[in-house]
């Protein structure tokens, strides 16, 4: 995984203007050469602040639970608190690999969980220190920069400044999904079952529970732009701002609606919850390991020059462990491949985010339904009916978010070789068909997105075209074909 994240280091940097400073080479490439301009780390900013403000509102509010006597909420809330700080504690150290330097300094704080911190001061400080003086040359990154439908091949140097904060922020983008859904998400889940269950909401409660809120929808957003930056290695991705505000809306409403599902059932069902969780936490964290094992793969040996098979299968497991945690909430965004050197599978699946959408949808309309007719008499000043409508509309939005983000403001959307148009396109034609079986109509229309096209398609040759040009078109047999070629490319990638 290391391997891994100095790859991403060069993908990080992709984010350079290619209008700024350009020349082309010989060999077709443009030239991009820029060490004045380095972005600040504002990602490490963030996630700093949202680790300290939910570390230091966790220890207020168990001081609180310990003057009450609420043992019960003090524990979940201890646990909820100190096991992502360690597990952000060792992925700081184990991507800088302090333990083979000599810097006690950082050890020590690392040891008081205060790794973050010291990480966001020296960000700042190599930020502050940069263009000051004149850096060595020190690599090389080549990316194809997708701008009006075109792929143009870019290569710019990388100066050491830059280096360094490109390591800062893959390492903080990693802790802030640990942060999220193996602390965040469990911390907020157990807050507001607690507010439910005492009747009354309490000020610092409250505040937890926001900034856990914005953790977890930061988390979910980072989640998305890793798979998206992973699985396109050799693109420049840049994300637009109507990019992440779809995203945002997208995972807001998911993990809301989620926890609120979770929590509602709990409060009617207390014990069969803890089975429903332990369910999807067993499901996800063991199908990586089944379609591994169906494959007859081996272990990829690129997680870490130094470890055994034994530290190896350690490391997966505890990888495995967060994608888990993720998909319990939300969708992950990628899928394991634990015989890959990256352990993500690059190719789109549109059926598996079919098919978890519409499984979520069906198991949240369930636990709704079970709290509706086991819900205790405290609900009776509630409209409960009102309240499981908008909980299922609050995740059909969300849904509707995510097909918008995948159809128009997906940054590789042009690389897709069928979009979410062309699927529903699909499977409403194959609909009509069937109903329209046996009776004579005109034939539906062909496809007209763009979206979902590649970008380079090789051209015809002229005599090639006339010669089509010449003979009268057959719409019919060429939908029949794309239908058949959408449907085999869905039912492959179930």
């Amino acid at each position: 995984m290391c391997e891994v994240a100095m790859e991403e280091q060069e993908r990080e940097i992709s984010d350079i203007d290619p209008q700024e400073c350009p020349s082309v080479a010989g060999n077709g490439l443009m030239l991009v050469v820029n060490h004045s301009r380095v972005r600040p780390p504002l990602s490490v900013v963030l996630a700093t602040v949202l680790y300290c403000a939910e570390f230091v509102t966790a220890a207020v509010l168990c001081s609180m639970y310990q003057k009450t006597d609420d043992v019960i909420w003090m524990g979940f809330t201890i646990a909820f608190m100190l096991l992502p700080a360690v597990l952000i504690q060792l992925t700081l150290t184990f991507i800088h690999r302090d333990l083979g330097r000599d810097r006690p300094l950082v050890l020590f704080l690392h040891l008081l969980l205060l790794g973050p911190v010291i990480r966001c001061f020296e960000a700042l400080v190599v930020y502050f220190k940069a263009g000051k003086k004149e850096e060595p040359y020190v690599t090389i990154s080549r990316k194809i920069s997708l701008k009006k439908g075109e792929g143009t091949p870019m290569e710019w140097e990388i100066g050491q400044s830059e280096r360094n904060l490109a390591t800062h922020r893959n390492a903080f983008k990693r802790t802030a999904v640990i942060q999220a859904f193996l602390g965040s998400t469990p911390q907020l889940t157990l807050q507001l079952y607690a507010t439910i269950q005492e009747k009354y909401i309490l000020p610092l409660r409250l505040a937890l529970m926001i900034i856990t809120l914005i953790s977890v929808v930061y988390g979910a957003v980072v989640c998305s732009v890793l798979a998206i930056q992973i699985r396109y290695d050799d693109y420049k991705v840049r994300l637009r701002p109507a990019a992440y505000l779809c995203m945002i809306l997208w995972r807001g409403l998911e993990i809301a609606t989620r926890i609120s599902t979770l929590v509602l059932f709990s409060t009617a069902l207390t014990h069969w919850v803890i089975l429903v969780g332990l369910a999807n936490l067993l499901f996800f964290f063991f199908l990586p390991w089944a379609e591994f094992w169906a494959r007859k793969g081996s272990l990829t040996e690129n997680v870490e020059k130094n470890f055994s098979k034994l530290g190896t299968t350690v490391v997966l497991c505890m990888f495995t462990l967060l994608y888990a945690c993720i998909n319990v909430f939300c969708w992950s965004a990628v899928q394991l491949d634990l015989s890959h050197r990256e352990l993500i599978e690059r190719k789109q699946r549109w059926g598996r985010l079919a098919i978890y959408y519409c499984g979520r949808f069906v198991e949240n309309f369930l636990l709704i339904t079970l709290w509706y007719y086991f819900k205790s008499d405290f609900y009776e000043y509630v409209c409960a009916l009102l309240l499981c409508v908008q909980l299922l509309i609050c995740y059909s939005l969300a849904v509707l978010f995510m097909l918008l983000f995948y159809q128009f403001c997906h940054p590789c959307r042009r690389l897709f070789k069928y979009n979410v148009h062309d699927c529903l396109h699909c499977v409403c034609c194959r609909i009509g068909s069937r109903g329209g079986r046996g009776r004579r109509g005109k034939p539906p229309p062909p496809s007209y997105s763009t979206a979902a096209t590649m970008v380079l398609v090789p051209e015809e040759p002229l005599e090639l075209l006339e010669s089509q040009n010449s003979q009268p078109l057959d719409l019919t047999g060429q939908l029949g074909v794309r239908e058949t070629a959408i449907v085999e490319d869905m039912m492959e990638a179930a």
